[in-house]
């Protein structure tokens, strides 16, 4: 049996290593926040969070193909988490069911394994009364197809069959063993046959005895009792194994559904947060990679909400066409704030959730990369600038066509003019990849050749300032300014 939740034809893999920017993007788009928000605090939830967005889907069909699922997990949340529910159940009660310390005998692993089957088809039948009665509440791909699975696995006749297996496989009229002689009258062979319920008296007087040689053991004879024990146990251990890989398939079956319902609980945790804070989300239009498309409405830094624990500024803007968009402005305006909005709008659609915005359509993008400055390390070997550059090759060396690349007021860390240049050539060489470009700057030359050549695959952006000086915290079309008013900040802050 498999879930199927998150991708179509194979599992969610929790083990997979990370991609190597993933502590960048953790980093620069604060993004525990985030994973903090869906986990409410569960450890397990944290992890599945962290997993599924640092992993960007490429694929169209599987970002729509979770969206579904996504909506039918809004729409059915109590019925979600009673699934959710059972699969935690269904695991920790496992894990409780004791060994023992004769763990490696195949009576013992017989034995838990039939106890451990025993509890599972009590959660199995569990998952089946859900199915039967809310099944048709869903409308995704992948629910429709988990319930139909679920309701023709779990049928009557299979719960009756294996209440039969393990009723039979606890040996209620002992065990009966075939086997042949070897080399040395050693027994090979060894054969668990089928051992059928004891005759009644009146049986056993009138029915024909077939012709059997029997021999007892003494109570006090521990090595003849020993001897014994070991034949069984050979007998029973094709058995035995059989029987522990149903109950791993089981396990894995209810471990992976944990798995991938733990992505949609998280979902429907930070939906729950966003929506009590009157915040606006939406479902997004990803479009093919190839593609230039980047509109949206009242976008929104969810991390900036999340940590305030109210409503914020949203932005609105239509960059079809585009891949270079360079903003510029008053300090403190909200352009870093601005810029984490769109790396975290991007992961939150490309691993099939909403998104912090009113609407929103973007294409997706082959791989996101982020390069903000980063304070003074007083461990660090080389200048800023030298750092800068290195951590730029890092990016070159992973980045490809139809990425995303994020600048946070990069290559400041020399003179204006040297800085604009470095920006400007590695700019212009990203274009020519067609790799899409994000960079809020205050490098005044680098910002203004860009407007001056009139790019036409360019927008200009700039954080809005009122005349008095206050910011109102939107990001709007307009063209590079030499200043970025800090004469404001000073009068803030000194009067």
């Amino acid at each position: 049996m498999k879930a199927f939740l998150m991708y179509k034809d194979r599992d969610f893999d929790l083990q997979r290593q990370p991609p190597p920017n993933e502590q960048d993007l953790i980093q620069d788009l604060e993004l525990n926040t985030l994973f903090n928000a869906m986990a409410h605090g569960d450890e397990f939830l944290y992890e599945v969070a962290k997993k599924a967005i640092s992993f960007s889907l490429d694929d169209l069909d599987t970002i729509l193909y979770r969206q579904n699922t996504l909506k039918d997990c809004l729409k059915n949340s109590p019925i979600i988490k009673a699934i959710y529910d059972i699969s935690v159940e269904a695991i920790e009660n496992e894990k409780k069911v004791y060994w023992g310390i004769f763990s490696k005998y195949p009576s013992t692993i017989l034995h838990r394994s039939i106890e451990v089957l025993q509890m599972f088809v009590g959660m199995l039948k569990k998952l089946k009364s859900i199915t039967d009665e809310q099944a048709n509440k869903f409308e995704s791909e992948g629910f429709i197809r988990f319930f139909s699975m679920l309701n023709k696995e779990l049928s009557d006749e299979y719960f009756a069959s294996i209440q039969d297996h393990l009723k039979k496989l606890k040996f209620p009229y002992g065990v009966l063993i075939s086997a042949e002689l070897g080399k040395g009258n050693k027994g090979i062979h060894y054969i668990l046959r089928k051992s059928d319920k004891p005759q009644s008296w009146i049986q056993q007087i009138f029915t024909e005895k077939p012709l059997v040689y029997t021999f007892y053991i003494s109570p006090r004879d521990e090595n003849g009792a020993r001897a014994l024990s070991e034949l069984r146990d050979r007998g029973i251990n094709l058995v035995a194994n059989a029987l522990i890989q149903s109950t791993d398939h089981i396990v894995s079956f209810f471990t992976m559904l944990r798995t991938e319902l733990a992505f949609y609980i998280g979902c429907m945790n930070l939906h729950e947060q966003l929506v009590r804070m009157g915040e606006p989300v939406s479902f997004p239009q990803p479009v093919a990679p190839d593609e230039r498309r980047h509109s949206f409405k009242k976008l929104y830094d969810v991390c900036l909400t999340l940590t305030k624990k109210q409503k914020i500024v949203g932005n609105n803007l239509n960059a079809d066409n585009k891949e270079l968009m360079i903003i510029t402005g008053a300090n403190q305006g909200g352009k870093s704030t601005f810029l984490r909005s769109i790396g975290l709008v991007q992961l939150m659609m490309q691993c099939g959730m909403f998104v912090p915005a009113e609407s929103f359509c973007a294409n997706i993008c082959d791989g996101l990369f982020t390069h903000y400055k980063r304070e003074e390390d007083a461990a660090m070997e080389s200048g800023k600038l030298a750092e800068e550059l290195s951590r730029m090759s890092d990016i070159v060396d992973n980045i490809r066509s139809n990425s995303m690349l994020l600048f946070n007021e990069s290559f400041a860390a020399t003179n204006e003019r040297e800085g604009s240049e470095i920006a400007r050539q590695i700019v212009s060489a990203l274009l020519e990849k067609r790799v899409e470009v994000f960079f809020v700057t205050h490098l005044y030359e680098f910002a203004r050749g860009f407007y001056d050549k009139k790019t036409e695959n360019a927008v200009f952006l700039r954080a809005e300032r009122q005349a008095d000086g206050r910011r109102t915290f939107k990001i709007i079309e307009g063209e590079p300014l030499q200043t970025s008013y800090g004469e404001d900040l000073y009068h803030r802050i000194f009067g």
